[in-house]
């Protein structure tokens, strides 16, 4: 086969081949190449200007796309440049990424796989190692995010994501985009002071309007510290997490109050109270109905649960607080002393749990996005590395609002 017929094939703008070689038990087509020009010339990596003074050269072996069953070793002349700004400098070739020993169109080709499968299927497909495909996926996620049109973050979610045994992540959210911007080790003060030291300076921290959170204290002492002015509305979810701790401890304790009869109506009934009335089949509420008619104090406790959901639904924040007030009330002499240290909770956090009235943040965004994150996670088989998985996640969302959109 001519020189010039591979040349057009290789399509690599201002070199040539002039030697190539075929290994038949290996499958491998080995080309060497160089500048084609009549006065070559070379790009300093330091400074980007093109030099014709060359110091020394030497001969880099860089994978390129396979050619059908084929795959393809290019051997490139690398030059050093005498650079009078630089010194001796190697020269930037443009079709190659950075240091590696691939060209930019394979690493490209090995990204777009990472988006439809495991990094270990891939390295297997393209015979790389697992590091080196997770490098170059991260690579281009990277790429993809610098060349994001920036946006304000206006709502902003902040969560914890247990991600393995023993061990949990902060996750910062926009809300408004439903994607993850950054996750962090432990669920620490310190761990949400370093995303606004990274991620959020202080000229952009401004357009913060609300932030979704739960009651945790750390969490409620960074975001006072760095965004005074943001309002902090505490996730619904995570309150009514504390409302069903409350149930059930109600559950618990009048099933060993009660004599041996009744606790076998009573056994088997948890989910039955810890789920919402309207979402439950006919026949699970005529069983719900018989352990709430033995029992007075689950009776109850199951109605104010029931009745305390109706706070998000207000949208004056004075007539949610007298809501709140009269639900306080209406637990005197009903000897529930779970509900009671509920009230205890809810009334510290009570500013959180009304800003809502003038801020609809979206709950189940936070969830959603934590969702995800547990999905990929299950998919890769564990994360180390927690700038990837948010890019990862990221990207993916992306991706599916824009075929949403289409």
């Amino acid at each position: 086969m001519p020189e010039e017929s591979l040349s057009r094939i290789l399509r690599l703008p201002g070199y040539g081949v002039w030697r190539w070689e075929l290994d038949e038990e290996a499958l491998e087509l080995r080309l060497w190449i160089r500048q084609s020009g009549r006065e070559p010339s070379y790009t300093c990596s330091g400074c980007g200007i093109e030099r014709r003074s060359v110091h020394d050269q030497d001969e880099r072996w860089i994978r390129d796309l396979p050619w059908g069953t084929w795959t393809v070793y290019l051997a490139v002349e690398v030059h050093r440049v005498s650079c009078p700004r630089c010194g001796v400098k190697v020269e930037w070739l443009g079709f190659v990424e950075g240091k590696h020993r691939h060209t930019v169109r394979f690493a490209k080709a090995v990204a777009r796989d990472c988006e439809d499968a495991p990094t270990n299927r891939v390295a297997a497909k393209w015979r790389l190692s697992a590091q080196t495909v997770r490098r170059i996926d991260k690579q281009a996620l990277l790429s993809w995010k610098r060349g994001r049109k920036r946006r304000a973050l206006r709502l902003m979610g902040v969560d914890e994501l247990f991600w393995r045994k023993g061990h949990c992540l902060t996750v910062v959210s926009d809300l408004e985009r439903g994607e993850p911007i950054w996750a962090g080790p432990e669920r620490k003060k310190e761990t949400l002071d370093r995303f606004f030291t990274e991620e959020l300076p202080p000229r952009r921290r401004r357009w913060v309007r609300a932030v979704c959170a739960d009651m945790w204290e750390p969490y409620r002492l960074s975001l006072r510290e760095h965004l005074p002015k943001a309002a902090i509305v505490y996730d619904k979810f995570h309150v009514m997490k504390h409302v069903n701790h409350a149930i059930d401890e109600t559950r618990r304790q009048e099933f060993f109050r009660q004599g041996g009869r009744l606790r076998s109506l009573m056994r088997g009934k948890r989910w039955l109270l810890l789920t919402r009335r309207r979402n439950l089949s006919r026949r699970k509420r005529g069983l719900l109905n018989e352990a709430l008619s033995i029992n007075r104090r689950l009776f109850k406790a199951y109605y104010l649960k029931e009745q305390i959901d109706r706070l998000w639904n207000y949208t004056y924040e004075g007539a949610a607080r007298r809501f709140f007030e009269a639900w306080v009330r209406s637990l005197r002499w009903q000897r529930l002393p779970a509900f009671k240290k509920l009230a205890r909770t809810l009334e510290t956090h009570l500013d959180g749990i009304l800003a809502y009235c003038r801020h609809k943040v979206p709950f189940g965004v936070v969830e959603a996005i934590n969702g995800n994150l547990r999905a990929v996670i299950r998919r890769g088989r564990g994360y180390r590395d927690h700038e990837y998985l948010v890019l990862k996640v990221a990207k993916a969302t992306a991706q599916r609002r824009l075929e949403i959109a289409a």
